[in-house]
Parts: C-alpha cells; sequence; structure tokens
C-alpha cells in the first residue's frame, strides 16, 4: 500500500498549489505521520481530542504503566478512581471503556476495517460513544493510510489554513479543500507539519 507521504503526491501537490510550494520551501516536505492501527492508536487519539499531543502522550503513559497490558479486557477493570490516578477525565474514562465494550462484544472489528470503504468505516467508529468525525479522520490518515480525508475540525489545520490563505470561514476553508482533492490527507500532513514546525514543536505518534 502506497503511503500518504510518499515523493510522488508530495510533487504534484507542491507543483498545483503554491501553499504546499512554500511550506514545502520553508519546512520541506513533511513526516510520514502512520501509526499501527488497532486499539492502542484509537484510544490514543481518543485522548488526544481537544488537548495539546504532550499532554495527551502523558496521560497515555500513565494508563499503560497502570494496566498489566493496554487491553481492552484491563481498560473495563478500572474505576473512576484509578482513572483519575492516571490524569485520565470521567468523560475520557467513559469513551474508553465504550471502545473497549465494542470490541470485547464483537461490534467493531478494527482490523476488519481494512476491507471497508470510507463511510463504512466512518460509521462503524462514530456509532462508539466519544468517536466523532475529527477522531474518525485522524484514525483513517495515520492509521488506514486513506488518502483523501480533510478534518475540518481540526483547530490546528484551520488555524493554518486562515494563515496562509484567503479562506477565512469553514464553509470557505471547506470549499478550498476541493481542490486538493484526491490528496487532501498530504495536504492535511503539509498543513500539520507547518503548524507543529513553526511552533518549534515535535511531532509525537
Amino acid at each position: 500500500m502506497d503511503t500518504i507521504a510518499n515523493k510522488q503526491d508530495i510533487q504534484k501537490l507542491i507543483r498545483e498549489h503554491t501553499v504546499f510550494s512554500f511550506i514545502h520551501s520553508t519546512y520541506g516536505p513533511p513526516p510520514e505521520m502512520k501509526r499501527p492501527p488497532g486499539f492502542v492508536s484509537l484510544s490514543k487519539i481518543i485522548l488526544e481530542q481537544q488537548v495539546s499531543l504532550a499532554s495527551a502522550r502523558a496521560h497515555f503513559e500513565r494508563l499503560k504503566a497502570y494496566v498489566p497490558e493496554f487491553k481492552p479486557a484491563y481498560l473495563l477493570k478500572l474505576t473512576d478512581q484509578e482513572m483519575r490516578k492516571c490524569h485520565i477525565s470521567k468523560q475520557k474514562a467513559s469513551y474508553l471503556r465504550s471502545l473497549s465494550s465494542s470490541i470485547i462484544n464483537g461490534e467493531l472489528d478494527l482490523k476488519g476495517l481494512w476491507e471497508l470503504d470510507e463511510p463504512e468505516i466512518r460509521r462503524q467508529l462514530t456509532q462508539i460513544k466519544g468517536i466523532g468525525n475529527w477522531t474518525a479522520d485522524v484514525y483513517l490518515m495515520f492509521c488506514l493510510q486513506s488518502k483523501d480525508i480533510f478534518p475540518i475540525g481540526d483547530i490546528a489545520i484551520i488555524h493554518t489554513v486562515k494563515e496562509l490563505t484567503a479562506a477565512q470561514s469553514k464553509e470557505e476553508i471547506s470549499a478550498l479543500s476541493e481542490h486538493w482533492r484526491p490528496l487532501r490527507s498530504l495536504a492535511s500532513f503539509f498543513l500539520w507539519h507547518y503548524y507543529l514546525r513553526k511552533r518549534n514543536r515535535p511531532l509525537l505518534l
């Protein structure tokens, strides 16, 4: 399977769109943003909702160290108090339990998502409590390497588009992203790359 940040697609995007040519000339190509598919990665993405990547990473590491193995069955055994010891909020704890229960009950087969098309993958993921379009978008891009995803709910991407283009409203940004098809995931990688490099923040995967 061809990865998102491959040389051919990078050249196509910077050749056809000045915003990505500018990012490329300023900071170079985006790194390969890839995570292994499965429960661990999806749990990490849930913890990353509305917090910094550094905070989410710290919370995940505390939780991972607390359980024998980072598996659904072990997370379901934890009380709210134990979750709080790991700096997991009550809301995020309920999301992780919902995901864990769905996997154990056979309602969600993460290994089988490879065989499905993007709308069906999104439908199955978003039926789980705590998984909205942003979480599904990130899982599709990072874990399944889906090539044409644009996470319109991502604050960093919206901020960067507003900074580098004339598009300012969500509607304008959405319309602009249509010109980046069928490489909107790579476009998103470029925008994240610019956002992080400008602020000297590491990419945490």
